[in-house]
């Protein structure tokens, strides 16, 4: 009995505070997601309100060459998209965490500063900066480096452009994070060794910060392919994300099945890299770094 009270008194607790989380989760992610995963399997009729019987046609549908060529641009942005951010974030975030404790608060405000701003407002911004009556126009029209404006809003590049300045403090964090906890005296064991710098940071630094790398990578990556606010607004359009077919399934054409079976689609591309990531010695924990 006396065992039974004491279980009790430690347990009551617990549940109650782990309870409210549970039931939030439950309400607000697994319900949706389960929804959603349903409704893949149903098909609509004429009014485009849902059937509840079981098809796979949504599912068959993945495979026509207009989806994959559209899933295969959306790869290809998210790639690049990806690399570029690990180009600029790199020196940036090691910078950030070699300097002074002063000058490493002026970067990370620096960084987040604009991110104060809705999204939209700030690419509307690019849009004026890079239309072809816009400032970058203007100037290179001034100094005679170009005779015509040059078309530089919806291309691809446009949408890369737009997704990199999105998403690159999601790239800059995770690597400022492992930069930060490197051992110094490993560089100065390997030039002590007669190692030129090059071959400490391929060797030796780039190695140990490759955690941050991957987890930088998977949290733009992911987003990428979703992100179809940064595709309309630089791409016009002209380059489509998978985003952007699964946005126009619920809004325009309201064929939500169809578009259920992409987002599912979406969402076990998104759990496959997650296992390559935990697969290659990545660590959950590392995502959440944000």
């Amino acid at each position: 009995m006396q065992d039974r009270h004491t279980f009790r008194k430690k347990t009551v607790p617990l549940i109650t505070m782990i309870s409210p989380v549970t039931a939030w989760l439950i309400l607000l992610i697994a319900l949706p997601l389960l929804y959603i995963l349903v409704i893949s399997f149903c098909g609509t009729d004429d009014a485009h309100n849902i059937v509840f019987h079981f098809t796979l046609k949504n599912y068959a549908k993945l495979f026509d060459p207009t989806i994959l060529s559209i899933y295969s641009n959306s790869l290809v942005i998210a790639l690049l998209t990806t690399v570029i951010c690990i180009l600029v974030a790199y020196p940036f975030a090691y910078i950030m965490a070699s300097t002074t404790p002063f000058r490493k608060t002026l970067m990370m405000i620096f960084l987040m500063l604009p991110f104060w701003t809705n999204s939209i407002i700030r690419l509307y911004s690019w849009r004026t900066l890079l239309g072809t009556n816009g400032y970058v126009n203007l100037l290179l029209l001034k100094i005679g480096l170009i005779q015509q404006p040059i078309e530089m809003l919806f291309t691809r590049g446009a949408v890369v452009l737009g997704m990199v300045y999105t998403l690159l403090p999601f790239m800059v964090l995770p690597l400022h994070t492992v930069i930060d906890k490197l051992d110094g005296g490993l560089h100065e064991a390997s030039s002590d060794l007669g190692a030129k710098p090059v071959k400490t940071f391929l060797h030796i630094t780039l190695p140990l910060t490759a955690p941050g790398i991957f987890a930088g990578s998977i949290m733009v990556f992911i987003p990428c392919l979703g992100y179809f606010f940064v595709s309309n607004l630089m791409g016009g359009g002209t380059s489509q994300l998978i985003g952007n077919v699964i946005s126009r399934q619920f809004k325009e054409a309201f064929n939500w099945p169809y578009g259920a079976a992409l987002a599912i689609m979406l969402i076990l591309i998104t759990l496959l890299l997650v296992r390559i990531y935990t697969k290659t010695g990545g660590k959950i924990d590392d995502l959440g770094v944000m």
